[in-house]
């Protein structure tokens, strides 16, 4: 009880203190992956906010990831950029690395576009395609570490948020209309992205173990961020960078490594920059606060 108090008075302080340093009230969230922090450039008169600098926000510390904040406008429309992101693997609480997502909400933030750095399950896949993420798969939660597990807070959403539309099927719809009108289509797919604790990359028995229950990508952030976004009624976009193959044959003399995400993000990293700020792609699109059809029927019998 007291933790959850404490969260929602630290969320709160945060976004005061931002709403003082910015004239900015953002009503779309990017949050970028390893080497991807080039969306960025993509923000007009960006005003830079270091996260060390930041009350109550964590510490990036991982290879390819700025750790500042970037507010501006994109499309016309107000916006932040997250310029590195929080992992379980860096030893921070759920709670903890999905803290920015609540501060968003609290800003005015109606839409999170998440990007992230994969390695690639799907034996179609190849290095260098970008997945548009049509559904997760939540293997952490699954063992208890949920975001949303402790006391509901009622002023963000309902204790058993809907998990069935948490990828915006309109949004996944424009942004391969989008990306067929730019060229992407050879490279541009759409599956199911598995999120696992890290830091070590996935052994061969796993990555089978993964593609056989139906997953097409494998990373280790993301799924977090979305439960939380959903449970606060905010609309979820979320792309895929395939960054590596993963391993699936104890033949391979194949090794992932995070030089070889980092490197892919440089290559693909421009025609990203042009499929989110395209103008076609409608981010700010006002929506109920939730979906509740599926949350109502189903929750009391998992109680």
């Amino acid at each position: 009880l007291h933790s959850k108090c404490k969260d929602s008075i630290e969320c709160k302080i945060t976004s005061d203190w931002l709403k003082a340093h910015t004239d900015v009230r953002p009503v779309l969230a990017i949050v970028c992956g390893s080497g991807l922090g080039g969306l960025a450039k993509t923000i007009k008169d960006p005003v830079i906010l270091k996260y060390q600098d930041i009350p109550n926000f964590p510490q990036s510390t991982v290879h390819g990831h700025a750790g500042q904040l970037v507010f501006g406008t994109l499309q016309g429309k107000q916006c932040v950029c997250m310029q590195g992101r929080f992992h379980l693997y860096e030893g921070y609480p759920v709670q903890k690395i999905t803290l920015p997502i609540r501060v968003f909400k609290l800003m005015g933030v109606q839409t999170v576009i998440l990007t992230n750095a994969a390695g690639g399950l799907n034996p179609g896949y190849r290095v260098g395609d970008v997945m548009v993420i049509r559904d997760h798969i939540n293997m952490p939660g699954m063992a208890g570490n949920n975001p949303l597990a402790g006391l509901n807070d009622e002023r963000f959403g309902v204790r058993f948020p809907c998990m069935s539309d948490a990828y915006d099927r309109k949004l996944r719809e424009m942004a391969h209309e989008v990306g067929e009108e730019l060229g992407f289509s050879d490279f541009l797919k759409e599956g199911v992205y598995v999120v696992l604790g890290g830091p070590s990359f996935e052994t061969i028995a796993e990555c089978r173990m993964l593609h056989s229950m139906g997953a097409d990508a494998v990373g280790m952030s993301t799924g977090h961020e979305v439960i939380v976004a959903r449970h606060c009624g905010m609309r979820c976009f979320a792309l895929s960078l395939i960054s590596n193959q993963s391993v699936m044959d104890y033949t391979s003399k194949e090794k992932a490594n995070h030089e070889e995400v980092l490197e892919t993000g440089k290559e693909r990293a421009a025609q990203m920059e042009q499929l989110v700020p395209a103008p076609r792609v409608q981010w700010q699109v006002n929506i109920p606060t939730q979906s509740l059809s599926c949350v109502r029927n189903r929750s009391l019998s998992r109680i």
